[in-house]
């Protein structure tokens, strides 16, 4: 246990201290450009299991600690149908990060794969964001956060320009069209990829 502790704080102070410049500073300027986080939110932060959401997960953690703003945090993971070593994985991820959180499953992957027509990875997409979202409203959020990061909005960009002949990315919140008084953040928005990747790399070696 003592052992987990100590790798729970070592992997915070690396966030804060050793890559303070790339991950720390990045993710605090792109809140507060973008004013994503007011007082009393309650956000929801959605966790894939994947280095993205996972360091995402720490920073708007560390953030809630420290912050003047006051706002509350609900980590969420949603199981669409991972194998069990999968889940496991990020049970264990979760541990060592000390994040708490609440994982709940679904059948998106079943129902994405059998639907005849369309994309199956474009339909597995909506219907995780609308369980997402679901859940949030449940559990008295009024805002996801997910961890799209900087490259991602490049990539989303260059692909619109190139299959689409249009000038169109992600943006670093939105208003939910089906879901009421829900906001979508994406606090991780002026981070670089190979920021978190470094950091997940730390952890987990």
């Amino acid at each position: 246990m003592a052992r987990e502790l100590n790798k729970t704080t070592e992997i915070e102070r690396s966030i804060i201290k050793k890559y303070r410049k790339g991950i720390w500073n990045a993710f605090i300027g792109g809140v507060k450009e973008y004013e994503l986080i007011k007082e009393n939110d309650k956000i929801a932060v959605c966790i894939s299991g994947g280095k993205d959401s996972m360091l995402l997960a720490k920073c708007m953690q560390q953030l809630c600690k420290h912050s003047e703003v006051p706002f509350s945090l609900e980590f969420i993971v949603m199981d669409p149908g991972y194998a069990d070593k999968n889940r496991k994985l990020i049970e264990k991820n979760l541990k060592t990060l000390g994040i708490t959180a609440e994982i709940f499953t679904s059948d998106i992957f079943d129902v994405a794969y059998k639907s005849e027509g369309g994309s199956p990875c474009y339909l597995c997409a909506r219907m995780r964001r609308g369980a997402l979202y679901a859940k949030a409203k449940e559990l008295g959020c009024n805002k996801i956060a997910l961890g799209h990061h900087f490259d991602d909005v490049i990539e989303t960009l260059l692909m619109s320009m190139m299959y689409s002949s249009e000038i169109k990315t992600m943006l670093p919140k939105l208003h939910s069209t089906n879901f009421a008084g829900m906001e979508l953040i994406r606090p991780l928005y002026k981070v670089k990829e190979r920021e978190a990747t470094i950091i997940f790399d730390f952890q987990y070696q």
